[in-house]
């Protein structure tokens, strides 16, 4: 972040309800559920008063979409961005799923283990520093702008809670977010702080 003179203030959104092709585990698919379109439509009104500049999202098509319904509220562009992605599900595509074999790693990273890994897939520490290049090019991008992100409850419980200087690393634990909840963090000197999660006010 290179001018803190002029801080972006960037709002980072869960996807909308989503609706899958199959049961089974996959780094791929998924689309919005009606309720998910109210959902993201609903979200940009919510962000119309913020002057929103731009919409950031994840490639993956649940979150492409929340996106773009909420960036046609506001009128902006959407930019696809790669690190905003959800975190991946490795070795256990083609699983079900049940029992939740993300259980104990995710667990580990809201603990503040990022070493922990998905197996075949990524650690927690490659989740925060992929998400954390994306808000840096947000930041250096949209100096003195606001800005709407677009990703998924896992990438953000996990790295946002490590960026944001006044946040515990199991933040994300104890308030999960739901589909299209917002958490609103803001430049200063000390790098990233989140002013509010869920609609909760934060100091």
């Amino acid at each position: 972040m290179t001018d803190l003179q002029c801080p972006v203030r960037v709002f980072v959104a869960r996807h909308g309800e989503a609706l899958y092709e199959s049961e089974l585990l996959s780094d791929s698919g998924g689309w919005l559920s009606p309720l998910g379109r109210d959902q993201s439509r609903d979200l940009g009104t919510r962000l119309a008063a913020e002057r929103v500049a731009a919409v950031w999202s994840s490639p993956m098509a649940r979150a492409v979409q929340t996106a773009e319904l909420a960036a046609g509220v506001l009128g902006v562009d959407v930019v696809v961005r790669e690190g905003l992605r959800e975190f991946g599900v490795g070795d256990h595509a083609g699983g079900t799923g049940d029992p939740d074999p993300f259980r104990d790693t995710f667990a580990a990273w809201l603990a503040g283990d990022l070493d922990a890994r998905v197996p075949g897939a990524e650690s927690g520490a490659e989740v925060v520093a992929r998400v954390s290049t994306v808000l840096e090019e947000i930041a250096d991008t949209h100096r003195g702008e606001a800005v709407l992100v677009v990703s998924h409850g896992g990438a953000i419980c996990t790295a946002v809670p490590v960026l944001a200087t006044n946040l515990r690393a199991d933040h994300g634990h104890e308030r999960p977010l739901r589909n299209c909840d917002v958490v609103a963090l803001e430049a200063d000197a000390e790098g990233w702080r989140a002013r509010s999660w869920a609609g909760d006010a934060l100091g």
